[in-house]
């Protein structure tokens, strides 16, 4: 961050101290930066990224996890439906906060019951909801999750301008 300088008279002594300024940042200074090591698995057809670096000085917002329930609470037996529904409320999160799937830094899942069948529907719905920037992610398989009915959850690291 800036600094400038600023000069104190403080009985008869003159002190200088250094102190903060704003700056101004530009877009370009907000954008996360997708790093994919040529050296390592390519994990983007798979809906994510392997690292992302956040802006300097960037203030993070922390979306708690969020499930496959709709407006009303309800939630379908469906493990797709409830993915989709989840990137849905994601995005509403997301909205709220002023924010786009692009300031996405981090993406945590929970997946009840994992097996490999469940992959296709999560990489599409992440491919989806963030295109060519893809965030960090990791896939945690659980047993539950908060209710018995809920088989996905999907948390976020966004970086805010």
């Amino acid at each position: 961050m800036p600094r400038a300088f600023k000069h104190l008279i403080i009985g008869g002594l003159i002190m200088t101290i250094s102190v903060p300024t704003a700056a101004t940042a530009n877009e370009d200074d907000l954008k996360l930066t997708i790093v994919n090591p040529k050296n390592l698995y390519d994990p983007s057809p798979n809906g994510y990224s392997t690292a992302v670096i956040m802006p300097r000085g960037a203030r993070l917002a922390y979306i708690s996890g969020q499930g496959g329930q709709d407006g009303t609470g309800a939630l379908s037996p469906d493990f797709a439906v409830q993915v989709k529904q989840a990137y849905a409320n994601l995005r509403t999160a997301l909205d709220a906060l002023g924010a786009k799937p692009d300031q996405v830094a981090k993406l945590t899942v929970f997946v009840v019951d994992h097996d490999m069948s469940k992959l296709e529907v999560l990489t599409g719905n992440v491919k989806d909801m963030f295109g060519e920037a893809l965030p960090a992610q990791t896939l945690i398989p659980v047993p539950k999750l908060a209710i018995d009915p809920m088989l996905f959850e999907v948390e976020a690291v966004v970086v805010l301008e």
